[in-house]
């Protein structure tokens, strides 16, 4: 694996080596030691599969407060997603900036997303599928979340001609910090 540093400190790009012959490929795609190695998280409680039928669907921004602030790992098992962290560290000096990457079957990228980050994706293709690791349990009372288009981050997520979002990821509020 191939740990990428990104401009929001702590926040990574991991690649996946893929050793490919004549049957196909394989690739390792969590290892404690090499997490353990680049000074990241390495205890996860929970594992997730957000399937989304359509193109376009949007889901987040989404995160939870102390003391259940969670570290993620998100990979894109099939189809594509745009994917996109915030900042939410007050003491960061990249605090409420934002990045987005391309996830998606074909490229194998996952993304390891720190403790203190809202998350969230868009859909780029139709019956996509999102695994996602996590360092701590949901905790519905801890859940908070910001809305995707809130100008305060100045997030460009991809045009889309019908967006479809759940209720309460439309209805949140604008960032309060």
């Amino acid at each position: 694996m191939r740990f990428i540093k990104t401009m929001l400190p702590g926040a990574y790009l991991i690649e996946i080596e893929l050793l490919t012959d004549v049957r196909g490929h394989f690739a390792r795609a969590w290892c404690q030691d090499e997490f353990k190695l680049h000074g990241l998280e390495s205890s996860f409680v929970q594992c997730n599969i957000s399937y989304n039928e359509k193109k376009g669907t949007l889901r987040g921004l989404h995160y939870q407060t102390t003391p259940y602030e969670e570290v993620k790992i998100v990979r894109c098992t099939k189809g594509a997603i745009c994917d996109v962290i915030v900042d939410l560290r007050p003491d960061s000096p990249t605090y409420k900036e934002s990045l987005s990457f391309e996830l998606s079957d074909e490229n194998y990228k996952m993304l390891y997303i720190p403790k203190g980050f809202a998350h969230g994706f868009q859909t780029l293709s139709d019956h996509t599928e999102v695994f996602y690791q996590m360092t701590q349990f949901y905790k519905a009372e801890y859940a908070r979340g910001i809305r995707w288009d809130d100008p305060a981050f100045n997030i460009e997520w991809p045009e889309e001609d019908k967006r479809i979002m759940s209720e309460k990821d439309q209805n949140y509020d604008g960032y309060h910090s």
